[in-house]
């Protein structure tokens, strides 16, 4: 049985971009193929919420091999580009010290639909733990109304020692 949605994913205005990619790179340190997030549409720190989403397009790098015939966003990736949620709205609104936030771990992780390119990954996070030294983020996606994938996020201030 799926958790109880943070908000309903029907409802929520995705033309109302907060953050383009360009806004979301002056807060994330990921580039390149390692980028997983398209847009933030909401950012609510009273209830510490966070909406966002990942156009998964046909031409991405892992297409041709995961699965021949019939591509499927790979689990590493849906939890990488939550993780990238949590960090924006971890970064952006100051919760945590570093230069930028890395990935501590994850928990009840569970996958329950297939993403496929064409489609649009909604992340909805909730902060439920944010301290200075570690965040606790639920984490939920969605194609369209059906949850495909929920996870608890941990994320970690994380420092650069003399550059990149």
């Amino acid at each position: 049985m799926p958790p109880e949605v943070h908000l309903d994913p029907q409802a929520i205005d995705l033309n109302r971009v907060v953050a383009d990619i360009d806004a979301i790179r002056r807060v994330n340190p990921q580039r390149h193929e390692m980028e997983q997030l398209t847009a933030i549409v909401l950012i609510d720190p009273e209830r510490h919420l966070i909406v966002g989403y990942k156009d998964v397009r046909p031409d991405e790098f892992w297409v041709r091999g995961h699965m021949p015939d019939y591509p499927l966003f790979p689990g590493v990736l849906m939890c990488e580009a939550a993780a990238q949620l949590c960090s924006f709205y971890t970064a952006s609104q100051g919760v945590m010290a570093g230069d930028f936030i890395g990935f501590g771990g994850l928990e009840n992780v569970r996958f329950r639909s297939p993403v496929r390119p064409g489609d649009r990954l909604v992340l909805i996070g909730k902060g439920v733990r944010l301290r200075r030294r570690q965040t606790v983020f639920n984490v939920q996606g969605f194609v369209q109304a059906t949850m495909v994938f929920h996870a608890d996020v941990i994320g970690v201030p994380l420092t650069r020692k003399g550059g990149p």
